[in-house]
């Protein structure tokens, strides 16, 4: 599942290729996207600006004809969806059937290929979703802070003292934009147990989770590139290492030897949704 760099990058992309262009085309397979287009359609419409939240994607068009509300393309990946970037007449790298929209521009046409969750909104509808407005502080806000986040745990910790910390830091309504890789990589730096409940953490420890989710998340957006668009490929990287088999402390390791201690590392499935925890019994005792 894309987490909150992948998004993070996904959005950046697609503002540095469309926003502030006029629409020259828009095309879906959602009969929900469809209908919307129709009412109010995006062609000649501006792309205002695109912006991740967590690992959700909002593409911002202005207003439309005849005093048309502006719109927000909400979109989310889950397993398996993506954003790809084209140049007008490139061949797809997916196929057709894959496509659920596409919005054109004279420079670049944004395809969205096996995205399961699509919608337009407008600013008073997202406002009601069940969503987007109920999540936590994105990680990769400017506006975030180590304060903001331990805050966060905090306050969820006096609340939900029973939760485990593997389950916490997934949970968007605390904190957005970690997901499964994140979790077990923040939770082996900052040298806690997964498996233990928030209220068991000091305040030290929290603010380490914080710290090494910060770290690890903001050097996974670092395109070096300068201005240019870029969409990344590389793998997701936590230790310091360039080789690509060595880019992660212990997720997907389980059975092999601990980088730092030399244990072996263990996984097994944790909370309600039974995703996949990786954790050192030395390390993190």
């Amino acid at each position: 599942m894309p987490e909150g760099d992948t998004i993070f990058r996904t959005a950046r992309s697609l503002n540095q290729a469309l926003g502030g262009r006029l629409v020259t085309g828009f095309e879906t397979a959602l009969a929900g996207l469809a209908r919307v287009n129709d009412d109010a359609p995006l062609l000649g419409r501006m792309v205002e600006r695109v912006e991740s939240r967590g690992k959700w994607c909002l593409m911002h068009f202005s207003g439309g004809q005849n005093g048309a509300e502006p719109l927000i393309l909400v979109t989310h990946m889950l397993m398996s969806g993506s954003w790809h970037l084209y140049r007008p007449g490139e061949r797809w790298r997916m196929p057709r059937r894959a496509m659920r929209c596409v919005v054109r521009t004279e420079a670049y046409e944004a395809v969205a290929f096996h995205v399961p969750i699509a919608e337009f909104h407008t600013a008073r509808s997202l406002a009601r979703s069940s969503q987007v407005p109920k999540l936590g502080p994105d990680v990769l806000a400017e506006e975030f802070t180590p304060q903001t986040g331990v805050a966060r745990l905090e306050a969820y910790a006096r609340e939900h003292p029973e939760a485990e910390v593997g389950v916490v830091l997934l949970n968007q309504r605390v904190l957005a934009g970690l997901g499964n890789v994140y979790k077990s990589e923040v939770a082996f730096a900052a040298q806690v147990n997964p498996w233990r409940t928030v209220e068991t953490l000091t305040r030290t420890e929290t603010e380490r989770l914080v710290e090494f989710a910060l770290r690890y998340m903001r050097a996974n957006v670092v395109d070096g590139k300068g201005d240019g668009i870029v969409t990344y490929t590389g793998h997701r990287r936590t230790t310091r290492s360039m080789d690509s088999e060595d880019r992660v402390w212990v997720y997907r390791r389980s059975g092999q030897e601990c980088r730092r201690c030399g244990a072996t590392i263990q996984m097994r499935k944790q909370g309600t949704q039974a995703r996949s925890t990786y954790w050192c019994p030395e390390c993190q005792r």
